[in-house]
């Protein structure tokens, strides 16, 4: 693939039509792994991914070069661009290779791809990269992220607690919490001050919460805090700032993050202050599931009367339920 060493730059911008009689709009393209990645040039958003084995030029020979991602697909893509169109035509005729000569056309198309990643950042901005990258991600993904970032954090801080008695007694106080029924409720012997959050509904809470507090009070309102942070802001925008813009980009064209990208981000997001907190959702979420604020506030520093909660509400946990979950991190 010596004659993609020729292109300097692997983007241009060109016309995208959605189907026959809509409006064109201005986008910027960029290769992926052997797809085109079309975005919005206003916002950042991708609006198509084409596989290039797939697409078609319909006018051969004329100029703007148009393009289908498919002999009978509605849309269209308008490209002047020289090099890119060149580009398109070789890395098409590799793809068509026999399957003895690929490997040498993968070893380019990879370096082609890393070259696209650079030119892809001129034109598509970081955050916006993210923001799409995050919003497309689905639950089982996002899962398997936070279970990498799980083990990134304890591969520093030592496994995750799993007293035998004590998972029935932390299993029964997320069932006690709205809206906690569907996340995963971790418990590490260094982890974060008081919470926090990864992707995939997995809460992390200090064993300190559970082992030096009275009751369950204040752990119960530090997961319902977490829960509201995630849900305004997505962990996985953040994970993926961490990450970068080459790991963000290979999650979007391909699925999944490059070996090693996520290394040292689950113990640095576990050791990163917390986000801000709607305290009065939260006043409200303790108030329904019968939570006194005492507890939390006083964990968190937060002054008297900021934060409402239960009065006199009934136990989170039986006596001998709570004296199990303490025992969580015993060996």
């Amino acid at each position: 693939m010596t004659a993609l060493r020729r292109y300097q730059r692997l983007e241009c911008t060109g016309l995208w039509r959605e189907g026959p009689g809509t409006q064109r709009i201005d986008v910027g393209i960029a290769f992926g792994e052997a797809t085109l990645v079309v975005a919005e040039l206003r916002s950042g958003r991708a609006v198509a991914h084409w596989s290039l084995p797939a697409v078609v030029r319909l006018n051969p020979g004329s100029l703007p070069a148009l393009y289908a991602p498919g002999p009978d697909a509605p849309e269209t893509l308008e490209i002047d661009d020289l090099d890119m169109i060149a580009a398109i035509t070789a890395v098409r005729a590799a793809l068509d290779l026999p399957a003895a000569r690929r490997t040498g056309v993968r070893l380019a198309l990879w370096a082609a791809s890393l070259a696209a990643v650079s030119a892809a950042g001129l034109f598509w901005l970081p955050g916006a990269l993210v923001a799409h990258t995050a919003a497309v991600v689905p639950e089982a993904k996002r899962a398997e992220i936070g279970r990498a970032l799980q083990a990134d954090a304890e591969a520093a801080g030592g496994p995750a607690c799993r007293g035998r008695l004590a998972l029935p007694a932390l299993a029964r106080l997320r069932g006690r919490l709205p809206g906690a029924e569907t996340a995963e409720i971790v418990v590490l012997p260094q982890g974060p001050a008081l919470a926090a959050h990864l992707p995939g509904r997995i809460v992390v809470v200090s064993r300190t919460l559970i082992e030096a507090e009275e009751g369950p009070e204040a752990a119960a309102a530090a997961i319902l805090a977490e829960l509201l942070r995630a849900e305004a802001a997505d962990p996985l925008e953040a994970v993926l700032h961490a990450a970068g813009l080459v790991a963000t980009f290979t999650l979007l064209t391909t699925g999944d993050l490059p070996a090693g990208a996520l290394a040292g981000v689950g113990a640095a997001r576990l050791a990163a202050p917390p986000g801000p907190v709607d305290l009065d959702a939260l006043g409200r979420r303790l108030v329904a599931a019968g939570i006194p604020a005492g507890p939390y506030a006083r964990r968190a520093g937060l002054a008297d009367g900021t934060l409402a909660g239960a009065a006199g509400a009934a136990a989170l946990l039986h006596d001998d339920a709570w004296v199990a979950l303490q025992g969580i991190c015993d060996p």
